[in-house]
This record gives structure tokens, C-alpha cells and sequence, in this order.
């Protein structure tokens, strides 16, 4: 174990695409694999390999996300509009930008004008807080359970694993204690998942209400914010966040498939990725929508957030900082560029906010993953991220059918649900603990691994048998 250095602060596994201008390329190829029998063997598992990003950055053509002044006249607003020949497309004003105060919000504009000229027209202006890029995120991806049993589920097992089969012995539930998944959708569904798909409690399903006045009808499971709707789960596409529900809480001790580091836990989605990537407007309201379920008094302790890109954006930092004044960590996947995000801030990973925990991938070997990236002083900790097996919706033999299937990815979008089931897991064991407590005995039992020294705040690998 080593103490942790206080982190300056600190995106996951990326589709191996390249586009032309500002883009980002994702680390999730997917490979998959139906539902197991008892005797499935290592070499019946398919692997996904991660292939290392661009790190271009990519934001929307024809979008900047702006913050006026409180108080700034109409007159002023609009001559401001004039200037950066934009109108206003959106106002996002959040029940938890409200909770802190903040009753302007934000204001997605579109522009005629290059991004770059329309920001450079506003900022300096003294009502104008802030002009940004709506920056695009992608994924960072490259028991008795039978993938347990057989030794497949290297990163809950296996000797450089999390130490999470270890910690089993004494208790597998979470069962109090939700958890967020910012991503794309999850299959709830799924034959591994289905017993911990948490709902809001605020929410009446099927009538058609808005029963907890947060502006949504219909939430039960969580929201679509790329599509405005109830549906977390729109089909096989959604692969990636079923994968990271599957290894925060897929459901152990049932005789089938993999189990989670959580047994038991309610898992909720705010889903803002889509087949194109997800924007920052939507990523903020994502991260607001749990924040609000916390203020209203659910038991939200972390989201779980594998994804990345883009630039530096005020308005997710504000975001995360309200969930952080709300009591949610914010676990953040550290990209999946192989580069030293001290030096090249990777983001969400990479903001200075105390409610983020940043995590790199390592190998079955202790290995630092050679897609991770890694950091002195961005970069907390190291978690299982390279072929790991989790749950996957898969196409069933009936046309436009969904089934319950496994597959094998990697990447840094793998290694950061590992330690978003820990905070979970220590959660529940010590009810009250704050984030900053949470976080504390995270970083505090880490075991020591070689190929993290130097290159992570800790110096070490997740260990959740140590807390």
C-alpha cells in the first residue's frame, strides 16, 4: 500500500476511427460472444484489443455553449447574438444548477460564423462568464458464475485482478446503494442485469407523468438525452454501457454469466452517447440528472464515466463540481491515448476537482496497458482494463430481436467501472461515508504495482479486499 500524493487532477476505450478536421477515435471494437455454458474456455471468449486514439478534438459544427452574465440586459444579449451571428438554440437550466444557486444556466447558440470566430466575438465581453466549443466525447473502449469459475473474469480473480473475489467472502451486496452510469445506454434487460436495474423511486412507471417534477416523464430507469426520452436501451448499439454495467453489477451468485463487483446494486443510465458520440451539452445534463436524484435524497455514491474528448469545458467542470457538492464521486476512465496526460490533459479525467477518481488500465500481468493512458498527477490509480469479459446485448434469431450475450473489450472504459463497483462496494459497508472518505480508502489500499510507479498519483493497482 502507498500513501496517496494529493492529485492535481486529471477519457476511455475509442472505435478505431478517423475522420478528417477535430476527431476522436474510440478504443471498442464489437466482438461478441452468446450467452456461456458451464464449460467455457479461455480461447471461446473473444477479445477486442485497443487501438490507441487520434487525440484530436472534435466538438460540433455550428455550436458553442455560452454563459451570460446574471443580470445581463436583453439589449446586451442580443447585440452579443448580433455579433457572433448565432440565435439561441437552447437554454439548459438544470434542477441542480438551480440547488446551487445558478438560475441563468447555459445557452447552446448556433452560428453562421467558424466556432472559433463566434467565440473569440463574446469572450472578454463582461456578460459573457464563458464561450465554448460543444465538444463531442466517445467511449474509451477498446461466484458460481461460469466466467468466473472457469477463470475468465481475470480482472475480479485473477492475481493482478481488483481483489475483488477476496472481498466476496464476506459480503457481495450493495444492495442500498445506486450507481450512474454516464455512457451509452444498458441493456436492464439483460439476463445478468435485470435484478439490479435500479429505479427511480420519484418516478410511477407507465403514466405517462412526471410524478418527481424533474422535467422528465417517465424515468423509471434513467433518461435518454440523446434521443429526450424514457428509453436507456435502444438495442445492440448500445454495447459499451452494458459492458460497464455488467462489470459494476452484474448479478453474481445466479449460475450464470460473469458477476460484477457488486452482486447486488441498483445501477441507473443517463445515456448521452450515441452512434455519432455525445456532445457536451448532453453530458452536463447527464451528470446534473443524478445530481438532482442525490439532492432529492437517493442514494447516488459515483457515476461511472468511460468516455472522453474534446477540450477544456467550464461548463462539465461546473457540472462535476456540483455533483462533487452533492456527494458524488465522479470516476473518470484516463483515455486511451498511451500518452502522459500531465503533459497533454486528457478530458473528463484531466479537470482539478476533488470528486474525480481517474483510472488506467493494466494488463493480467500487472502490465500497464499499452493503450493507457497515464499521469504523476491526473491519474489515481491503475484497475483490470485489457480483455475483460463482461454482459453485451447481442442479435437475437428472430429479426430486430436483443438477447443476453458476453463479450470480451478493453481499454481504460473497462478498468474504470472496476473501481466505480469499489466505491459501491465501500459504500455500502460504511453507510454515511462521504465522497472524499470514499475516495480516501480507495486510494488508500491500493497494492503497490511496478508498472504504475511514476506513473499514477498512488503508484498502485485497485484492491478491493483492502478496505
Amino acid at each position: 500500500m502507498t500513501t496517496p500524493r494529493t492529485p492535481h487532477r486529471r477519457s476511455i476505450a475509442r472505435r478505431a476511427t478517423a475522420a478528417a478536421g477535430l476527431l476522436l477515435a474510440t478504443a471498442c471494437v464489437s466482438d461478441r460472444a452468446t450467452a456461456p455454458s458451464a464449460d467455457v474456455t479461455d480461447a471461446e471468449v473473444p477479445s477486442v484489443s485497443a487501438s490507441v486514439g487520434t487525440g484530436v478534438q472534435e466538438y460540433v459544427a455550428g455550436e458553442l455553449l455560452v454563459k451570460f452574465r446574471a443580470g445581463a440586459s436583453a439589449a446586451s444579449r442580443a447585440a452579443l447574438l448580433r455579433g457572433a451571428n448565432a440565435d439561441v438554440a437552447e437554454r439548459i437550466i438544470t434542477a441542480a444548477m438551480r440547488g446551487r444557486g445558478d438560475n441563468e444556466g447555459l445557452h447552446v447558440l448556433r452560428t453562421s460564423a467558424a466556432v472559433e470566430a463566434a467565440i473569440a466575438a463574446l469572450k472578454g465581453n463582461a456578460d459573457v462568464e464563458f464561450a465554448e466549443p460543444n465538444w463531442v466525447y466517445h467511449h474509451e473502449a477498446v461466484s458460481n458464475d461460469p466466467y468466473v469459475t472457469n477463470g475468465t473474469l481475470w480482472g475480479m480473480t485473477g492475481t493482478f485482478g481488483s481483489g475483488a473475489s477476496n472481498a466476496w467472502v464476506n459480503n457481495t451486496s450493495c444492495s442500498d446503494v445506486y450507481v450512474g452510469i454516464i455512457d451509452e445506454g444498458y441493456m436492464y434487460t439483460h439476463i445478468d442485469l435485470t435484478a439490479n436495474a435500479g429505479k427511480n423511486p420519484g418516478e410511477i412507471a407507465g403514466n405517462a407523468k412526471d410524478d418527481d417534477l424533474n422535467g422528465l416523464v417517465d424515468d423509471v430507469y434513467g433518461w435518454d438525452f440523446v434521443s429526450n426520452n424514457s428509453s436507456v436501451f435502444d438495442g445492440v448499439g448500445d454495447d459499451h454501457g452494458t459492458h460497464v454495467a455488467g462489470t459494476i453489477g452484474g448479478k453474481g451468485g445466479n449460475a450464470t454469466g460473469v458477476a460484477g463487483v457488486c452482486w447486488d446494486v441498483k445501477l441507473m443510465g443517463a445515456k448521452f452517447l450515441g452512434a455519432t458520440g455525445g456532445t457536451t451539452a448532453n453530458a452536463i445534463k447527464a451528470v446534473d440528472y443524478f445530481t438532482n436524484l442525490k439532492n432529492k435524497g437517493v442514494n447516488i455514491v459515483a457515476t461511472n464515466n468511460s468516455w472522453g474528448g474534446g477540450g477544456f469545458s467550464q461548463g462539465l467542470k461546473d457540472a462535476i463540481d456540483r455533483a462533487g457538492a452533492a456527494g458524488i464521486l465522479f470516476v473518470a476512465a484516463a483515455g486511451n491515448d498511451a500518452a502522459n496526460i500531465d503533459a497533454t490533459i486528457s478530458y473528463p479525467a484531466g479537470y482539478d476537482s476533488d470528486n474525480i477518481i481517474s483510472v488506467a488500465s493494466i494488463t493480467s500481468t500487472g502490465a500497464l496497458s499499452s493503450f493507457s493512458n497515464y499521469g504523476l498527477t491526473r491519474v489515481d490509480l491503475g484497475a483490470p482494463g485489457s480483455s475483460i469479459t463482461s454482459t453485451l446485448p447481442v442479435a437475437g434469431t428472430k429479426r430486430n430481436s436483443v438477447t443476453s450475450g458476453y463479450g470480451s473489450y478493453s481499454g481504460t472504459s473497462m478498468a474504470t467501472p472496476h473501481v466505480t463497483g469499489a466505491a459501491a462496494f465501500y459504500a455500502a459497508r460504511h453507510p454515511g461515508a462521504t465522497a472524499a472518505a470514499i475516495k480516501s480508502a480507495i486510494l488508500g489500499a491500493v497494492t503497490a504495482t511496478p508498472s504504475l510507479a511514476g506513473k499514477t498519483v498512488t503508484g498502485g493497482r485497485l484492491n478491493i479486499s483492502g478496505f
